[in-house]
């Protein structure tokens, strides 16, 4: 039997109190920490190396050192402006709640502490975005961009646990009103500094991409700008769907006699085309960054996104990877820009992005160049022609030889009958 001592009450109203003190689940929550499953695959691709911006890595000893070059940027920012340090204080302290829910879970910083950060933070980030696009602003003795590594702060700042919501620095900025004699006629904005800074995320790709006023007032952070640039501009329709995430390798799509051909007239990588035999692809930068940024961008928007773009492009281009030998094929055909080592860390690259990543068939983006390229390759004739090409029409001589061949064969042939004809009639 139970204890009869126990206040059942006093236990429902602890309960009850429990519940108060829950963290509210909100529609403004965008910025939260990468899954376990995911930080095991690869924790340096989500963890920031140089600089923390945010509080979820806020106060880490490793950080301590560019803690007071953010003092630094942060006083530089001020004689830029004519607004009070106070004045900015207080628009961050007006919006505390709405920068709390921002985030997936309790920040535990106080008021003061919080407001503190977040000022110092946009601050820095205000004076990078500045310098890495005016180098005239650029001090010889800036640590940022001489001594630590310009790369890894920008780096640092594409990560999904080291965020600040946009709306923060789009007011702040702005509220500044700094003075932009420096940059001549050019208009300088947080809308034309964003765009300059997401040149990494384009040369990265090598893809294209432009903001326009619609987009940027509504994207939370730096993470949903990268989703931005790269996701399709338009969504398709896959009615059908996929029933298995399976397609033929680059090398198996050649020996089927598939043409590939770069898309050079798209400016998205997610426009990939299939048609009478002729797959068409954009061109695909690999460099070092492109591991991190495809991990934060696929794991917002796992989170975050009802569409999984970029993680779908990622399945695909898995698929054509299979080996390095496929990778190779697609660097002659100039589809892949390799700068890695070889094949073999590319396909080991997107062997790897897609590990513990769900993926929905039924909602696939590529689900019709898929189910065309498998149709494509069951066809027997499809092989048969490929082969008898890349065997024994290799060359323009062997064309002639296989006409003589031919031609002479037939000749053979005509004077067999007719030396048949001519026994049979006599």
């Amino acid at each position: 039997m139970g204890d009869t001592s126990i206040n059942i009450t006093e236990v429902a109203d602890s309960v009850r109190n429990e519940f108060k003190a829950l963290y509210p689940l909100l529609d403004e929550c965008s910025i939260y920490r990468v899954p376990e499953r995911l930080r095991r695959l690869n924790d340096k691709a989500y963890t920031p190396q140089v600089v923390s911006i945010g509080p979820l890595h806020h106060g880490k000893q490793e950080f301590q050192a560019i803690e007071e070059h953010k003092r630094r940027y942060l006083q530089d920012f001020l004689q830029r402006t004519k607004v009070s340090m106070e004045r900015f204080l207080e628009i961050i302290l007006d919006r505390e709640t709405k920068i709390r829910n921002c985030y997936a879970e309790p920040i535990s910083l106080g008021s003061v502490d919080l407001a503190k950060m977040v000022l110092a933070d946009t601050a820095f980030i205000f004076e990078f975005l500045l310098r890495y696009s005016f180098h005239t602003l650029r001090k010889h003795n800036d640590p940022i961009f001489n001594r630590w590594s310009i790369i890894d702060v920008t780096l640092d700042l594409w990560l999904l646990e080291n965020q600040l919501p946009f709306f923060v620095l789009r007011e702040l900025f702005d509220l500044a009103h700094i003075d932009t004699s420096f940059a001549g006629n050019e208009k300088v904005t947080m809308i034309t500094l964003t765009q300059k800074f997401s040149t990494f995320i384009s040369q990265s790709f090598s893809i294209e991409h432009k903001f326009d006023e619609n987009i940027f007032s509504s994207v939370e952070h730096f993470v949903d700008v990268m989703k931005v640039c790269l996701q399709p501009p338009y969504s398709v329709q896959n009615p059908n769907g996929l029933r298995i995430l399976k397609a033929p390798s680059a090398t198996e799509l050649h020996h089927a006699g598939v043409k590939f051909v770069v898309r050079s007239s798209s400016k998205n990588l997610m426009e990939i085309k299939f048609d009478k035999g002729v797959l068409e692809i954009p061109r695909l930068r690999i460099v070092k960054a492109s591991e991190p940024l495809l991990r934060n961008a696929m794991a917002f928007e796992q989170r975050r996104s009802p569409h999984t773009y970029i993680t779908d492009y990622v399945n695909m281009i898995e698929l054509l990877v299979i080996s390095p030998k496929d990778v190779e094929l697609l660097v002659r055909h100039e589809i892949i820009e390799n700068w890695l080592s070889g094949g073999e860390p590319v396909s080991s690259l997107f062997h790897n992005l897609i590990k513990e990543t769900p993926t929905d068939l039924g909602d696939f983006y590529f689900s019709s160049v898929i189910n065309d390229l498998n149709s494509y390759c069951k066809d027997p004739w499809h092989q048969w022609k490929a082969t008898l090409k890349e065997e024994y029409f290799k060359t323009p001589w062997a064309v002639v030889s296989i006409i003589a061949a031919v031609i002479l064969l037939v000749l053979t042939v005509i004077q067999a009958v007719c030396s048949v004809l001519q026994v049979v009639l006599m």
